[in-house]
C-alpha cells in the first residue's frame, strides 16, 4: 500500500528514509531493509511530475536500497579481521550524520527566532548629562597629594595616640562610649572650618579623643574634599597639610 506523502515534505532521500524509520519505530542500527525499501519504492511510484534533478536523487537512493536488499540475501562478506560486514553499515552512518546536522539546523533556527525577539538601541546620552561639569577640579584640588602621603600622616597620628596612653591607667577598666557618627563628624568639621577658615590637618587629628574618632575624622575630611567644601594644600613634601574652607 502506498504512502500518501508529498516530495515537498522532505529535503532529500535521507530525510525520507529517516521519516520511514521513525514512522515504523525501528532501530536505525538494525534497519529492516526489505520493508523500508518497499515503502520507499511505493513513495517513488506515487510521485507525479516533479523536478528531474530532485527525482534523480531519490532514484539513486532507491537503487542503493535495492542493492543493499540484494546483498542482504547473499552470504555476508568478511573484512580483513574476519568479521562479517553489514551491507547497511554505510547507509546507517550517512543517516546518523544527516540526523545530527538536521537537529543542529533546528537548534540554529530556534536561536534565530529568539534573536529576532531581541531589540537593540544605540546608546544615547541625555542632554543634562552631556552638559554636566564637575563643581570643582579634583585634579587641581588633589595636586601634589597622594594616598601614600595621607597614609603616612595617619600612621604618624596613630603613633602619637599610642604614646599618650598612660601605662598605669590603661590597666583600669574602660567605659565604652558610643561609636562616632560620620555624618555628625562631617557637620562638626564644617562648623570648625567656617570658624577657622584655615587650619592644620595634623592638629585636627591630634585633637581627637581616640582611634575610632581619628578614623572617622579622616573619612569626613575625604568626603568634604570630594564635595568641594574644603581644599587641602602642602607647600613641600612631608610638610603639614593645610585645610582651607571654600
Amino acid at each position: 500500500m502506498g504512502i500518501p506523502v508529498k516530495l515537498q515534505a522532505f529535503e532529500g532521500p535521507l530525510d525520507l528514509l529517516l521519516h520511514l524509520i521513525d514512522k515504523n519505530k525501528v532501530n536505525i542500527y538494525d534497519i529492516p531493509i526489505v520493508e523500508i525499501t518497499k515503502q520507499y519504492l511505493d513513495y517513488i511510484q506515487q510521485m507525479e511530475k516533479e523536478d528531474l534533478n530532485i527525482m534523480s536523487e531519490f532514484l539513486v537512493m532507491a537503487a542503493t536500497l535495492i542493492d543493499i536488499k540484494s546483498r542482504m540475501l547473499l552470504p555476508r562478506e568478511k573484512n580483513e579481521d574476519g568479521e562479517e560486514e553489514d551491507p547497511r553499515q554505510e547507509l546507517v552512518e550517512k543517516l546518523i550524520e544527516y540526523k545530527m546536522y538536521k537537529y543542529m539546523s533546528y537548534e540554529l533556527k530556534d536561536r534565530q527566532i529568539d534573536a529576532e525577539k531581541a531589540l537593540f538601541k544605540m546608546p544615547t546620552i541625555p542632554k543634562e548629562i552631556e552638559e554636566y561639569s564637575e563643581p570643582i577640579d579634583m585634579e587641581e584640588l588633589l595636586d601634589g597629594l597622594s594616598l601614600s602621603k595621607l597614609h603616612g600622616i595617619f600612621k604618624s597620628i596613630m603613633r602619637r595616640q599610642e604614646n599618650k596612653i598612660d601605662p598605669i591607667r590603661s590597666q583600669f577598666g574602660k567605659i565604652e562610649k558610643e561609636e562616632v557618627n560620620l555624618s555628625e563628624k562631617i557637620e562638626y568639621i564644617k562648623i570648625f572650618a567656617d570658624e577657622n577658615r584655615k587650619f592644620s590637618f595634623r592638629k585636627l587629628l591630634e585633637a581627637q579623643c581616640g582611634k575610632m574618632e581619628v578614623i572617622v575624622t579622616f573619612l569626613a575630611i575625604l568626603e568634604l574634599m570630594k564635595t568641594g567644601i574644603i581644599a587641602i594644600s602642602q607647600e613641600n613634601i612631608f610638610d603639614d597639610i593645610l585645610i582651607t574652607a571654600i
